[in-house]
């Protein structure tokens, strides 16, 4: 409807139309009465909305620079032997050596700091099924030190053919300093380094004593800071509390000495520390073998 060229659209507000369209009746033959511009309930009029407002900035939060940690005063904790009782209910049915216990040590950490990360061998091993390859020259004392200590695998060119052609048959990769060049020459490293299997210098993996090193190895325990916390198995289902008690204090020992050699300015605090398993949830250790509502360390021993 358009009068006088005005359409009523165009009129804000019904109280203001009602006006216009009572002036302009066809009994009234009165002047139309000027617009006059409606203001909304909040101050604003028809040109000046809160879309055209400019709107505020949101203050950005600061990223957190360490990662979140949960308190743990009211957190339930048990004893060692506790822990094993619990994690042995839902290990029923499962065979001494097809499930580990693996430790999970939290960290008050930066996130951009550097990590930790370390290799022992536990005074009970767990794994002992690992295939260690020597990159050595053939028929001489390495060679023969590195089979006696249990080396899987001993040699240089037979190596690299077998690499190169996509038999990896090794879990762990070690290199004498005499055959370095020939391992850089080989190329090898596009093959093995996505794996992680790359001897180098820096990783502690090209050694003079090759024999000693397998030794070391053999049955030993590898562990890396991951996000803020360091898992390492520990045990098989199958060890008795005394056995773990002696595995765990050396992984904890060996830890806090790893920790206490990095710079001052770098800050890493043990925060927790959960013992689990493969097919059990975990369960925060309170330092004590046992508690009063223990059961004897017999009865733990057999599975």
């Amino acid at each position: 409807m358009a009068l006088n060229g005005l359409w009523v659209s165009q009129i804000p507000k019904l109280a203001t139309r009602s006006l216009f369209l009572t002036q302009c009746s066809p009994n009234n033959k009165s002047l139309l009465l000027p617009i006059i511009a409606v203001r909304y309930a909040s101050g604003a009029t028809k040109h000046n909305t809160r879309k055209d407002q400019p709107t505020r900035e949101k203050k950005k939060r600061k990223a957190r620079t360490t990662f979140l940690r949960h308190n743990l005063k009211d957190a339930q904790q048990f004893a060692l032997c506790d822990a094993m009782r619990y994690i042995r209910a839902f290990e029923v049915g499962r065979r001494p050596n097809s499930s580990k216990y693996e430790m999970h040590v939290t960290l008050k950490t930066l996130k951009n700091g550097p990590t930790v990360r370390n290799r022992l061998r536990l005074p009970h091993p767990v794994d002992t099924s690992q295939r260690i390859c020597v990159i050595c020259p053939p028929n001489s004392a390495a060679s023969a030190a590195a089979i006696k200590a249990g080396a899987t695998l001993v040699g240089e060119d037979v190596i690299f053919d077998a690499v190169k052609e996509g038999r990896i048959e090794f879990d762990r990769c070690i290199c004498h300093v005499d055959s370095l060049p020939k391992l850089s020459k080989a190329g090898l490293g596009r093959i093995l380094g996505p794996r992680g299997l790359m001897p180098s210098a820096k990783m502690g993996t090209v050694v003079k004593d090759v024999g000693g090193f397998v030794s070391g190895m053999v049955g030993g325990s590898e562990y890396r800071e991951r996000l803020g916390v360091i898992r390492m198995a520990v045990g098989q289902l199958g060890f008795t509390p005394e056995e773990m008690q002696r595995n765990i204090k050396a992984f904890m020992d060996g830890l806090k000495k790893d920790l206490a050699q990095l710079s001052d300015r770098i800050s890493k605090e043990i925060h927790e520390v959960v013992l689990s398993s493969t097919n059990a949830p975990g369960f925060t250790l309170n330092g004590d073998f046992k508690s009063p509502t223990s059961l004897p360390t017999r009865d733990l021993s057999v599975i």
